[in-house]
């Protein structure tokens, strides 16, 4: 899910975050930070078309740009303004509107909706108050929880670039010329000589966090967990690796499928991923308004599980669980760690990982070597989403925190846990242990995956 997983009104008490190791000063800059980047990166997808686009649907699958751009406003005020700052409400009678969970998307272009210039107004005047609140916000280990590390600022970092992901798939979606351009991501220096596959030993590892100051409710607690032996393919599936699978029948033999799948290839004719099409002998697809060839050494993208799941069992293979991806991508069998991301404790820099619409679309297979885990894998971080096996389940000793809504109401077998992120998420919202999950149907979600055999 990248959208849809605020509340009508917060509700403060539960699960505090833990504190971690920085301090209240540090914390402070790097909330800062993290809100004007988000709130730049909502300009550009918001300022880049015009007030017509902004207003249309351009997918029932999807809100209108503009409701996105109100809702990151309202979000922010309810948390930051009125449950952090003890602020009176600015706007209260637009909630209803923006409650995500009161109106599906296909219902909010009838709803009477702030105009584009009332909802950027509407959300600049929230963030200076906002900013205000985190300037004088205290930000210690004995404070109240939504404010402890500066959690609910993070929070609502977080909350903007998830709906910055769900604005970027709109754009996607939206038929015209490009509105958006970014430049190539950097190629792989080494691909030919690294091994397809890798092979993770059995042993325990500690899944989950109870250290990371920000990481939301269903990343916790950390706890340990036992995983046998396996082999995990070094990168993502390639589009040519999938164009293979399509040309030996894949989407023609119910073999391969779960019978729901099936339904769904039969109900909707697929043949091939979502935006592709066949021109003259050559598999084409759209990005972000272009038509330009299916790179073949590129991790394949806009797929649900269900596809995801008919290659793995047309190749012989299988989706890894949830925890034998975090395992692969955390665990460092040196020291017994398990670390923030699969280089390191560092945060990202452009040379560990595809983030933050830096580019508009995956680096090729066998990119950013200075990513890869110790296990040896690489790209689990950026590029594109990678649907699992799992069911999203919390863990032992999850506690719903700072409100039910965002991932207790969606745990169970309905939803496919998908992990690492894509070239469209940014790293504040990115790590080692987050969680993403959702539909085993969608496609216009920036998903691929990569597959695993039993050791």
């Amino acid at each position: 899910m990248t959208d849809d997983r605020a509340p009508s009104a917060p509700a403060a008490d539960g699960f505090p975050p833990a504190p971690g190791s920085h301090d209240p000063e540090t914390l402070r800059r790097r909330a800062l930070d993290a809100l004007l980047s988000a709130r730049a990166r909502t300009a550009t997808l918001t300022d880049s078309v015009e007030d017509g686009e902004l207003t249309a649907q351009h997918s029932p699958l999807m809100s209108p740009l503009v409701w996105d751009l109100a809702h990151i406003g309202n979000q922010e005020e309810q948390w930051l303004l009125r449950a952090v700052g003890g602020r009176q409400a600015l706007r209260p009678e637009i909630d209803g509107l923006y409650d995500a969970f009161e109106h599906p998307r296909s219902a909010r272009p009838s709803l009477p909706l702030l105009a584009p210039a009332e909802a950027r107004t509407y959300a600049s005047d929230v963030r200076g108050r906002a900013l205000d609140i985190l300037e004088a916000a205290p930000l210690h280990e004995g404070g109240r929880p939504l404010e402890r590390a500066g959690f609910a600022f993070g929070m609502i970092a977080q909350h903007e670039q998830q709906h910055d992901e769900t604005m970027l798939i709109t754009h996607q979606l939206r038929s015209g010329p490009a509105a958006l351009t970014a430049p190539a991501p950097p190629d792989p220096t080494d691909a030919g000589s690294l091994p397809g596959e890798v092979l993770v030993p059995a042993g325990p590892f500690t899944m989950g966090t109870s250290a990371e100051p920000w990481a939301l409710d269903n990343e916790r607690p950390a706890h340990r967990r036992e995983v046998a032996a396996f082999h995990l393919d070094t990168s993502p599936v390639t589009c040519g690796a999938y164009q293979l699978f399509m040309a030996d029948g894949g989407y023609t033999d119910p073999r391969w499928w779960a019978p729901e799948g099936w339904d769904m290839v039969r109900e909707h004719g697929l043949t091939a991923p979502l935006f592709w099409h066949r021109d003259a002998g050559q598999w084409l697809r759209r990005r972000f308004g272009v038509t330009e060839p299916v790179p073949e050494d590129e991790p394949v993208l806009h797929v649900s599980w269900y596809e995801a799941d008919a290659y793995a069992r047309w190749a012989g293979r299988r989706l890894p669980t949830e925890s034998e991806w975090e395992k692969a991508a955390r665990h460092d069998p040196a020291t017994g760690r398990s670390l923030r991301y699969p280089w390191g404790d560092t945060d990202p820099t452009p040379e560990h990982a595809n983030l933050g619409q830096r580019h508009l679309r995956p680096a090729r297979a066998g990119a950013y070597p200075a990513g890869r885990a110790p296990s040896g894998a690489g790209q689990l971080i950026g590029d594109v989403w990678e649907w699992t096996s799992s069911d999203f389940l919390p863990y032992p000793g999850f506690v719903a925190f700072p409100y039910r809504e965002y991932s207790d109401v969606f745990f169970g077998p309905g939803h496919k846990v998908l992990r690492g992120g894509s070239f469209a998420v940014d790293q504040v919202a990115c790590r080692g242990t987050f969680r993403n999950w959702d539909l085993p149907i969608r496609r216009q979600i920036f998903s691929g995956f990569r597959t695993a055999r039993d050791a």
